[in-house]
């Protein structure tokens, strides 16, 4: 059994590699990750022009910075997540309070209004990034029940599971999206470096 501190091993190579400079390195964890990275971006922005920059942006600093990510610290996946959120907040933030009038920006109604925004956004990317980070037994329930108007009954006809199977999936599914309301970073990692 491997040591619970011990980091992934593609993680470990994949940031040595990346620390070499090996361009394919860069290449290979864009094609992995690229998707969740703009995911994210384009769910805190709601623009996808702004999504593509964030995504761009994120993969030029691990490309600058490799040594930044810390496998001891988390996973990959929720670093670049993290760093994506993080990164797409800023812009939210910067473009919001740039669109305020000059006399709005100092209003407490104004930050107060732009801080709910930040965090529906924050909140709405978590609850993505749970969803698509979680197993796929529990997602394949979630999706029945939620888009497909399923119940517990029929959510377990239809992945063929028991009902108590079903019933546990779909909580630990819920209890899982629970959770984005917690924090306004992604899991796994502690947000910025």
């Amino acid at each position: 059994m491997a040591k619970k501190d011990a980091p992934p091993r593609w993680d470990r190579k994949m940031q040595q590699r990346l620390a070499r400079g090996e361009a394919a390195a860069l290449g290979e964890l864009y094609d992995r990750f690229a998707s969740l990275v703009h995911g994210l971006a384009h769910r805190v922005l709601g623009d996808e022009r702004a999504a593509d920059g964030i995504t761009r942006e994120v993969f030029a600093q691990v490309w600058e910075h490799p040594d930044a990510y810390d496998p001891r610290q988390g996973p990959l996946r929720s670093w670049l997540a993290a760093l994506a959120h993080r990164l797409a907040v800023q812009r939210l933030r910067a473009t919001e309070t740039a669109a305020l009038a000059p006399g709005d920006s100092g209003s407490p109604e104004a930050a107060q209004e732009l801080e709910h925004k930040v965090r529906r956004a924050s909140v709405a990317a978590r609850a993505d990034y749970i969803v698509h980070s979680m197993p796929a037994p529990l997602r394949a329930a979630l999706e029945l029940a939620y888009f497909q108007r399923r119940d517990y009954r029929q959510t377990a006809v239809d992945l063929g599971v028991t009902e108590d199977e079903a019933r546990r999936r779909l909580r630990l599914g819920l209890q899982l999206l629970s959770t984005a309301h917690d924090a306004g970073t992604p899991p796994g990692y502690g947000g910025g470096r």
